[in-house]
């Protein structure tokens, strides 16, 4: 279930939605964008932490699958559709430090079958990424 909340800040709105167990660990928010995306927030805390004062690669990459997941979702809709991952390819280009971590996703192909995501995360600045990662996806449409 989404639920907006209302009180975001600037032009961001806090947005609701369902995380897998691992997103909880992470401490995972979400924003709604302008253009109707979304954007994960990771805030740095011990659960994330690689080495001192730097993000471990797996809390990295789970906020990029989990804002790849949830793009898609959106852009499939509630058809009852299933999304298995096929391949999942990350590329750590920063070392991500002691502050919040932001992510978000581009549907690059949707077809029937098979959809590709790429997503991105960011600490200072957008311009900056820290990952990135390419993930394809079987669509089970029962």
């Amino acid at each position: 279930m989404r639920r907006l909340r209302r009180g975001g800040q600037g032009r961001y709105s806090t947005l609701m939605i369902d995380l897998p167990p691992y997103g909880h660990l992470l401490q995972l928010r979400s924003e709604e964008t302008g253009e109707g995306g979304v954007r994960l927030v990771m805030p740095f805390h011990d659960d994330v932490v690689g080495r001192p004062m730097y993000l471990h690669g797996g809390a990295i990459a789970g906020l990029l699958e989990i804002a790849a997941f949830e793009t898609l979702r959106r852009a499939v809709g509630d058809e009852g559709v299933t999304l298995k991952p096929i391949t999942v390819t990350v590329d750590f280009m920063l070392g991500g430090r002691d502050r919040d971590t932001f992510a978000e996703a581009i549907v690059e192909r949707l077809g029937s079958n098979i959809a590709n995501v790429e997503a991105f995360a960011w600490q200072k600045d957008r311009r900056t990424p820290i990952a990135s990662a390419r993930m394809n996806f079987l669509l089970d449409r029962r």
